[in-house]
């Protein structure tokens, strides 16, 4: 991992001691291909005098997407060290920074750069997040995929979803899963990727009916519509319910959209259009937006260039000041 220079080998022992061993109290959440630990590293360990909150994640060998990564059992951990560590990449504020990696056999695991307030997908549903915020988080993660989709070579996540988003203390989204990705310089999608369904809920229904054969940037965009439309509308489910066949259409929320959706409708949550900055006609084009990313057919659906100009032309964001990512001095999380 010639890319890791500058970045920490832990030892299986190391990323268990700043968890505590792993502990239930530590768990942050479950991702399709293990879990994610609040952690905090001691004093002196990197260079510094201090105790350094930390997020670790580790791959469960176990889980059935991961068992078919392991093809090479080391290659999802050089993957990623190699992406997030890429100069290209590496500055992105929404994307994770990258401290350390343990690649042992028993444990497989990264320690990001990350103060966690909390996945995506467990503060959906709460009221934790207002209507500002949850605006100014589907600005970023729009000009997170514009970004990776801008390059010579765009970079396709796949596995976009809320449960692999975390908010840190200051309410910024941070991407930190990319068992999928493919592109760039990590190049074509190899078969053992194609084999593994991405995560339920946001899986691009189009592609999938076509056998997981070939993906576009669409699938993307498919997914992040999928995230727009649980944050507006304050609706998600347990990822611990995606291995049960019976999980209910009426459970996944763009189906539920589709159901509820007619022109010039909104969706949003009633508790949220209570909140002080929230715009009738906001809610009524965020909505659109939301249903425009989740069209069955990819041709029908915006690229993140197209979602992004609609996300910036909101009058929350022509009121309150621009919010897009590559002027993040200027968010108004703090609202």
């Amino acid at each position: 991992m010639d890319s890791a220079a500058n970045i920490t080998v832990f030892t299986s022992g190391d990323l268990r001691a700043c968890t505590n061993d792993f502990h239930q109290n530590n768990l942050i959440g479950f991702t399709q291909f293990g879990k994610l630990y609040r952690g905090r590293i001691r004093q002196g360990f990197t260079g510094t005098d201090q105790v350094r909150d930390v997020t670790v994640k580790v791959w469960d060998e176990k889980s059935a997407g991961c068992s078919k990564l392991m093809h090479d059992e080391f290659l999802v951990v050089k993957e990623e060290v190699e992406f997030l560590t890429h100069p290209t990449l590496n500055d992105y504020p929404n994307l994770v920074k990258l401290i350390g990696y343990c690649c042992e056999k028993e444990v497989k695991g990264v320690v990001y750069d990350l103060n966690p307030w909390d996945t995506l997908q467990n503060l959906t549903v709460k009221d934790y997040l207002n209507w500002v915020q949850r605006v100014n988080v589907l600005v970023q993660l729009a000009g997170l995929l514009e970004f990776l989709h801008n390059k010579e070579k765009p970079y396709l996540v796949l596995n976009m979803n809320a449960s692999h988003i975390i908010l840190d203390r200051d309410c910024k989204p941070k991407l930190f899963d990319f068992g999928l990705i493919s592109g760039g310089i990590i190049g074509d999608m190899t078969t053992p990727k194609k084999q593994i369904p991405t995560s339920i809920g946001f899986v691009d229904p189009f592609f999938a009916a076509k056998g997981g054969r070939y993906w576009h940037t669409s699938c993307d965009v498919y997914s992040f519509g999928v995230i727009l439309l649980g944050l507006i509308a304050k609706r998600g489910f347990e990822l611990e319910s995606v291995e049960e066949p019976q999980l209910g259409l009426d459970n996944l929320v763009q189906y539920w959209a589709k159901k509820e959706y007619k022109p010039n409708c909104s969706l949003v949550h009633r508790g949220l259009q209570e909140d002080w900055s929230y715009v009738v006609e906001d809610g009524t084009a965020i909505t659109e937006l939301g249903m425009r990313c989740v069209e069955f057919f990819p041709t029908n659906r915006p690229t993140m260039k197209n979602v992004v100009e609609s996300l910036e032309g909101l009058m929350l964001l022509q009121r309150f000041g621009d919010a897009r990512p590559n002027k993040r001095e200027k968010t108004f999380h703090g609202m």
